[in-house]
């Protein structure tokens, strides 16, 4: 695969509490051409502040860390045009939805082969997802698969509507608002204001964020 920003190196922010570990990801990643560590963190907290004064292309973010754990930092990290890829032993899928919700671009298992690591990192620079071991192009699709495996439980609806869940399908879906408008007979802002209503609902601002908040939380009946 090609690196992206022909030219330049991808710049890597490694976030992980154990010394030796960090140690030996930056002399791994410094013996392949096309990556330069910028710098070292210990925790969460010290990622963030490092991020901001540094502006890597992608953080390496541990799961579990002492003082702030890496989903922690994450609603911060999340916010920044930075790239995350979380680096970890063991996740739960709960947490892996949870950690793409807070804009990681990433999942990376500790024990994966090398070249993992290095195609991961390049995927998601190329404007992918990368979880386990391969590249996603489809993030909904990807994490309807995943939840799709999880037992049922009981659904929380946050009041909303029988409408707004059907809504809430087209968006998973891909619908755009002149579709929807088709498909329930009603007008582009009648699209708009159910739209809002739900966002206010369910706490989210976006269309990417309802989709995944609907897949993780099993609004609709397929999932």
């Amino acid at each position: 695969m090609t690196l992206p920003h022909a030219g330049r190196r991808i710049r890597v922010l490694i976030t992980d509490d154990h010394p030796i570990f960090r140690d030996g990801l930056r002399r791994l990643l410094e013996s392949e051409d096309g990556f330069e560590v910028v710098g070292e963190a210990k925790d969460g907290s010290e990622a963030i502040r490092m991020a901001q004064a540094l502006h890597p292309d992608v953080i390496l973010l541990d799961v579990a860390m002492p003082r702030v754990t890496g989903l922690a930092a994450l609603e911060e990290l999340g916010k920044m045009s930075t790239k995350v890829i979380l680096l970890t032993a063991a996740i739960e899928r709960a947490d892996i939805v949870t950690a793409l919700q807070l804009g990681a671009r990433g999942v990376i298992m500790k024990d994966a082969a090398t070249e993992q690591l290095f195609k991961g990192i390049r995927a998601v620079m190329g404007g992918q997802y990368w979880v386990g071991r391969e590249g996603v192009s489809d993030l909904i699709l990807m994490l309807k698969q995943m939840m799709a495996a999880e037992e049922s439980e009981p659904k929380k609806t946050w009041g909303l509507t029988k409408r707004e869940l059907e809504i809430i399908g087209t968006i998973v879906a891909g619908y755009p608002n002149k579709d929807i408008a088709k498909k329930f007979v009603i007008s582009e802002d009648t699209v708009k204001h159910h739209l809002t209503n739900i966002f206010n609902k369910v706490g989210v601002s976006t269309r990417l964020e309802l989709a995944l908040f609907a897949v993780h939380h099993k609004l609709i009946k397929e999932f």
